[in-house]
């Protein structure tokens, strides 16, 4: 009898410590995911040549962003406007805000802050380097989009600077590409 109440009594012990290293496990605390950097990607931007003789391209790496198009649009959008490293010349004033870049089929809609138009400088040359600048860098490095409508402020732009008619989506026009790069 002393025996069979030892052995209760072990029973009783170990099956406790089991249950609660059990419960210990259940309700472990989460650890933090630790998640490895995304690196970069190189991107292409186009920027005006110094003799006015085109676009012309210069690789930049920017930090990858995944399957976010709207966030990797934006993020070569923002590096456009850091403007060149080289001697290229900026297309884009370098004040220039992107409220936002939204996908829509295989269209980009980019929101434009209106420090970007205020600060342009005057002429159709400008208007139409700025514009094509973005339009060709965005198709250029999203070969899923083919097309760019633009807003300014969230509401439909019909221009710029009163000579490039944005009402429609605007196709990458490569041919503004100068022959030197």
């Amino acid at each position: 009898m002393l025996l069979l109440a030892a052995f209760i009594v072990a029973a009783a012990i170990l099956g406790t410590l089991m249950l609660k290293k059990y419960l210990e496990r259940r309700q472990a605390v989460p650890r933090p995911v630790h998640t490895q950097p995304a690196g970069k990607v190189s991107v292409s931007l186009f920027f005006a040549s110094p003799d006015n003789g085109g676009l012309v391209r210069e690789s930049r790496e920017i930090e990858a962003c995944n399957a976010d198009l709207s966030r990797c649009v934006q993020a070569t959008l923002e590096e456009l406007a850091n403007g060149p490293m080289g001697d290229l010349v900026p297309t884009i004033p370098a004040n220039s805000t992107f409220r936002s870049a939204t996908i829509q089929g295989d269209t980009v809609v980019v929101d434009l802050d209106k420090g970007l138009v205020n600060s342009l400088p005057k002429g159709s040359s400008a208007e139409m380097t700025a514009v094509y600048s973005m339009v060709n860098t965005i198709t250029y490095n999203f070969p899923t989009v083919k097309r760019v409508k633009f807003l300014l402020e969230g509401h439909a732009i019909t221009t710029l600077g009163g000579h490039l008619d944005l009402e429609k989506p605007l196709e990458p026009d490569f041919r503004m590409e100068s022959p030197q790069g």
